[in-house]
């Protein structure tokens, strides 16, 4: 299970990454650097929140997941 620190953390590197792609389309746009990092971090702002929520509710949804391999070897010896 990770950890919310973990969670925020991986929310926290994405947004800079994904806040110097908006600022940077921004950008080349509007020709407005104020304009685009402005756009950039209301962006991030909002999404930062909804990433951190929806990596949650994933931890809690077993699809996709390894079964540990005690479980996998309890499962042929049955």
């Amino acid at each position: 299970m990770e950890s919310k620190r973990r969670s925020w953390t991986k929310a926290l590197s994405w947004r800079l990454i994904a806040v110097t792609i908006t600022s940077t389309v921004g950008y080349v746009v509007t020709d407005s650097a104020t304009f685009a990092l402005s756009i950039g971090l209301a962006d991030s702002l909002i999404k930062i929140f909804a990433y951190y929520l929806h990596e949650r509710a994933w931890i809690s949804i077993p699809y996709g997941r390894d079964e540990p391999a005690e479980v996998q070897a309890n499962l042929a010896d049955a």
